[in-house]
């Protein structure tokens, strides 16, 4: 069959990307009503999807925030991170989850990845911890949350204050706990691909109160009401902090988004089902692996290209399978790889099971709103492309 690259007709006719948000009339609602409220900021909102958040997980606490980077900002300024202090994570991610040390003055440490989670490998992180090590930022990839028992009895051994980085994986659970509950603090995001959408927006979930207090400080510019009795007007500022405030309007529709994330993490645990059955029988490509006592959120669906399968290489298997309208993506570059980080000394090499998994990662779509056509077209696509290009 001739590819669509190649002047072919494309499995489907429009473009799928690889992750959309499920917006629905009960969401527009629950926005509408709230703009339609005296408050669409600062308002009561806030505190109620924090709180719906909390009791979902298990937490005792929850400070929401603009974004999850804002979040992430927020937990290192909380664990004390500051000039000089290292701070142990993975290269595959996000970059935020190494910027955030950086916004603080810290230096990250990447420590490389399992071969079969693709999240941080917890038997190399003592040999990572020096006398400057000040926390461990755990990373849930493609929402399969890290092998965190080994990784907090690492952090509790060395007194290491113990950062999750749960972006992907609200709802998922690991030994029979969900997410969020597990690490000193654990940090959501609510962008639109993720599992439920505050549109933008972020979360910091944590069980201890001193994390919590400075964390609500570190998001309202580090101002108190709490001081001198003077008046209902009087507020200090005991800290330097930044605007980094949720509104009401994406608390709104957080608090709906909440109601249906079991079923969206069902819906993506369906599709993932039919996507191992079907591509564990592809030759050259290997399906997500996941650990026996995790339940995966599966936020993504990340295929291992074996590209010396293949007279090609992942750039254009990528290129062919986008010109049949499916929107593969790559996740992710190695942090280190990027150029800010190159010139502050990070060198290729350091990391070698995640480079060599880099190489064939391939992202596929996968979300609660796709149809049969949506995944039929999906592997259809698939099958095409790499059967074109098999050797």
């Amino acid at each position: 069959m001739k590819l669509a690259i190649h002047g072919g007709t494309p499995v489907r006719e429009s473009f799928l990307s690889y992750g959309q948000q499920w917006i629905d009339q009960e969401d527009i609602q629950a926005v509408v009503e709230t703009l339609r409220s005296p408050l669409i900021t600062q308002g009561p909102k806030i505190q109620q999807f924090e709180e719906a958040v909390a009791r979902y997980v298990g937490a005792k606490y929850a400070v929401a925030f603009a974004n999850g980077t804002a979040a992430l900002h927020a937990a290192c300024h909380a664990a004390g991170i500051s000039q000089g202090d290292e701070v142990i994570t993975t290269p595959i991610t996000f970059a935020a989850s190494a910027n955030c040390v950086r916004y603080v003055g810290g230096k990250p440490v990447f420590v490389d990845i399992d071969e079969n989670t693709y999240n941080i490998d917890p038997s190399l992180i003592e040999k990572a911890i020096t006398p400057r090590t000040k926390a461990i930022i755990a990373v849930d990839f493609a929402g399969q949350p890290a092998d965190l028992d080994p990784i907090r009895e690492i952090a509790k051994k060395y007194g290491l204050v113990f950062i999750e980085d749960a972006a992907h994986s609200l709802g998922a659970c690991y030994k029979g706990k969900k997410v969020g509950s597990l690490a000193d603090m654990t940090m959501f995001s609510f962008h639109p691909v993720k599992t439920i959408t505050t549109g933008e927006g972020g979360m910091i979930v944590t069980d201890d109160e001193e994390y919590y207090h400075k964390l609500k400080l570190f998001r309202t510019h580090g101002i108190t009401t709490v001081g001198k009795n003077e008046g209902p007007w009087y507020y200090e500022m005991v800290d330097l902090g930044y605007n980094y405030r949720m509104t009401d309007l994406q608390a709104a529709l957080g608090l709906s988004q909440l109601a249906k994330l079991d079923a969206f993490v069902q819906k993506r645990r369906e599709i993932a089902a039919i996507y191992h059955e079907v591509f564990s029988r592809i030759p050259g490509v290997r399906i997500p692996y996941q650990l026996p006592y995790v339940d995966s959120g599966w936020h993504l669906y990340v295929l291992q290209l074996q590209v010396e399968h293949f007279r090609v290489g992942r750039k254009e298997i990528f290129e062919a399978l986008r010109a049949e309208n499916i929107g593969v993506h790559v996740h992710y570059i190695p942090v280190y790889f990027h150029p800010y980080y190159q010139r502050l000394g990070y060198k290729k090499g350091i990391c070698p099971v995640a480079e060599k998994w880099y190489e064939g990662a391939l992202t596929i779509p996968i979300f609660p709103k796709m149809s049969e056509y949506d995944i039929r077209t999906v592997i259809e696509g698939v099958n095409k492309v790499l059967s074109f290009y098999r050797k």
